[in-house]
């Protein structure tokens, strides 16, 4: 009776195209090709007209440039603090351990809300959400800079409420680049996606200081990104089409079954690709994070300490040091992601395990060139920038192939969701805490005020940089011997545990638990 009723199904049900499951079924029927190639011409031609994802090619060419164009003011907007953080610190009479909460507010409200937004991104309309948070943050960001010098508790509450917005987008953009290109062309628009991480932070610092010095006054630094976030907002309306979910895999988001939240996470902790691969990237968060907030520092320590720089108090003297390091940060950002993605293109002939071995290899690659950088900087400044061009190059490898191993080892309807808690575990362990544990570490090893101690004890503590970065490599090493089997299950999208599968009943779907399944 079962053939029976694949073989001829109702002609009602043939001709309806209403989902009918989120996986292909557990059995198939030659018949049901025969009657797809009686109305082959048509579907074709409807296909080639319109792509699976329903967004053309021109637009969304024009949708990964908008994205990585908002990607760069985000990362901008979060180091323009840093580029001005001495003009703040004299403006409001404040200390370091407040200046320090800064980041802090801003990474826990960013981090916290995360996951939030993924589940939101998981089951509404992306380009909505990101457009509202876009412009939330702009303005946020904006009225920031009018904070009465009375009133340093506003500017923590801003800079808190900015985390919303960046939340907003940095959970649902990468997996919009996901439902609009798949494999190779998938992983080359990722990466331009993410050239504006390192660029992005280095115009931060560059912008900072350099409208602050211009201007003479550092609250106009803070209104460049909030214009140009107003700006994105626009292109992200007019421009930018919502995709459809997984149809660009042949998945789309009408035929994949959707769980609950916990449901979702419990799956992405038993993803043993998603979770070695986000321990590693938080290895390389907390050395990014460190770096970004200590190294212009450090540089101006070593010089005071050799004799290199006078000694000074004023807020603008450390801005020659920030725009040597923000311009570095630009240059192997581009260097460091277009050679990560190439290598593993070349290494992907080889063995499929290629991502995570990149990535694996250039954090290892990274740690003795960022110890030379720490040890150098008493005895010669050119040697430091070297190795730091060095070190920054290798660290930077691995941001686009990252991000594109969450792609395809997880299915697109958990893209979101993982996004958020890949970026809150990278957060919570990685770069909102590390500066402040660096400063620790620093301020327990220091034996006086002198010029020599201030520049020891900062030193010692920055080579545990090093050490998280072997660490990191350690777990993308172990990423490579589960990521083959994890990304063929997301491919075929193979229930894990007793999670429900689909069989054919009558002619239609149904779900069934895996435990009643006899094979």
């Amino acid at each position: 009776m079962v053939k029976s009723s694949l073989t001829h199904p109702p002609v009602a049900d043939m001709s309806q195209d209403e989902p009918t499951s989120d996986t292909a079924p557990f059995f198939s029927d030659d018949s049901e090709a025969e009657a797809q190639e009686q109305h082959g011409g048509a579907v074709d031609q409807r296909q080639e007209e319109a792509p699976a994802s329903g967004v053309s090619g021109v637009r969304a060419l024009l949708t990964v440039l908008i994205l990585s164009y908002i990607n760069l003011l985000n990362y901008m907007d979060r180091f323009t603090v840093a580029g001005v953080l001495p003009d703040i610190e004299h403006y409001f009479g404040i200390d370091d351990e407040k200046s320090g909460l800064l980041q802090t507010v801003f990474i826990c409200s960013y981090m916290f809300l995360a996951p939030l937004f993924g589940y939101l991104g998981d089951r509404y309309n992306r380009r909505l959400i990101m457009s509202v948070g876009i412009a939330f943050w702009s303005l946020v960001t904006l009225a920031s800079s009018y904070t009465p010098k009375e009133h340093f508790w506003l500017l923590l509450l801003t800079r808190g409420l900015v985390g919303v917005g960046e939340a907003s987008y940095s959970t649902i953009a990468p997996t919009i680049i996901a439902d609009l290109y798949v494999d190779e062309r998938r992983t080359n628009m990722l990466s331009v996606f993410y050239f504006a991480v390192p660029v992005g932070s280095g115009l931060g610092y560059i912008a900072g200081s350099q409208v602050s010095n211009v201007t003479k006054d550092w609250h106009w630094a803070l209104r460049v990104t909030p214009v140009l976030g107003l700006v994105a907002v626009l292109l992200l309306l007019l421009v930018v089409k919502e995709p459809k979910r997984g149809a660009i895999e042949a998945r789309s988001e009408d035929h994949l079954h959707r769980t609950n939240w916990l449901t979702d996470l419990r799956a992405l902790i038993k993803n043993s690709s998603f979770v070695l691969s986000t321990f590693g990237f938080t290895a390389v968060a907390f050395v990014t994070g460190s770096l970004a907030l200590w190294a212009p520092t450090f540089l101006l320590r070593a010089a005071i300490f050799t004799g290199k720089k006078a000694p000074c108090v004023d807020g603008h003297c450390a801005s020659s040091d920030s725009l040597i390091f923000g311009a570095i940060t630009c240059v192997t950002g581009v260097l460091g992601v277009a050679s990560g993605v190439q290598v593993s293109r070349q290494l992907k002939k080889k063995t499929a395990r290629a991502d995570p071995l990149v990535c694996a290899a250039g954090l290892l690659l990274s740690a003795p060139f960022l110890y030379l950088a720490i040890v150098f900087a008493e005895s010669s400044t050119v040697a430091t920038y070297v190795f730091i061009f060095l070190g920054e190059t290798f660290l930077s490898m691995n941001w686009a192939i990252v991000a594109d191993i969450l792609l395809y080892v997880v299915v697109p309807t958990r893209r979101s969701t993982a996004e958020a808690l890949q970026i809150v575990i990278s957060h919570l362990f990685g770069d909102a805490g590390s500066p402040y544990l660096i400063g620790v570490v620093s301020d327990s090893l220091r034996r006086s005020d002198s010029f020599l101690w201030q520049f020891r004890s900062l030193q010692l503590s920055l080579l545990l940089c090093t050490f998280v970065s072997v660490v990191g490599g350690a777990f993308f090493l172990a990423t490579a011997l589960f990521i083959e089997r994890d990304r063929c299950r997301a491919e075929k999208g193979t229930p894990t545990d007793d999670e429900p599968i689909v069989v054919p009943k009558s002619g239609r779907s149904t779900r069934v638990p895996v435990s009643s399944v006899l094979i």
